[in-house]
Formats: structure tokens, sequence, C-alpha cells
């Protein structure tokens, strides 16, 4: 078995799209639209974004509404460096932050939390 996509839910997905392409540097699937966007990413795999009516994000770290997912990434630019360039992508930084020096918990525009780590 291999993975090959994944998929979060959203309320834009050409904009959460964006976000994540100008995040990873991702090329956006041919077909995208408004109700469902892409990006096609290494070794085949695929992130997606779908359009869910009455969308609500995640309240991370309570889990008044789940976290629903959490993604990982690693930086070579340092974290202060990566959590710049994604705040001004439009990213949150969530007061909480659980990983001390090894990494940073930041949330995408939808409010889905991802974190970023050295290694």
């Amino acid at each position: 078995m291999k993975l090959v996509a994944i998929t979060l839910d959203c309320a834009d997905p050409l904009a959460l799209a964006a976000f994540y392409q100008e995040a990873t540097g991702l090329e956006p699937h041919p077909r995208s639209d408004a109700e469902f966007a892409g990006l096609n990413g290494e070794h085949g795999l695929f992130i997606g974004f779908q359009r869910v009516d009455d969308y609500r994000a995640p309240s991370w770290p309570d889990q008044v509404v789940p976290q629903q997912l959490h993604l990982c990434f690693t930086v070579e630019d340092g974290l202060d460096a990566a959590e710049a360039r994604l705040l001004g992508l439009g990213a949150g930084k969530p007061e909480h932050q659980p990983l001390g020096d090894k990494g940073r918990v930041l949330t995408d525009p939808a409010g889905h939390p991802f974190c970023i780590a050295t290694s």
C-alpha cells in the first residue's frame, strides 16, 4: 500500500492551495477549481483541498473543533526565517508552542495546524 493523496477540508480550496503552493513550491494541479484544488507533490503525493459548506476551522490546541489533520514539514532556512516567511504568506502562530527549540506549530489560513522543524 502506498499513500498517494492527502485532502484537507476548507472554505476556499483555491486560496488554501495557493498558500501551500507558495509555502512548498509544489505545482498546482491543472484542473483545480473552486470546489477542489490540488498540488502535485514529490514522489507522486497529491495534496488536495476540498470545499466544505459551513467549514469550521480547528480550534487547536483545545478540541472544541478537532484539528482534523496535522502536517509536518522540515525547513532548511532555519526556524525563524521559515516562520517569518510563512506568517507573511498568511499562516497564524498559536500561543501554545509545545515543541520548544525543536520546532514551531503554525496554522494555515483555514486553521489547520502544521509543524515546521529543522530535522
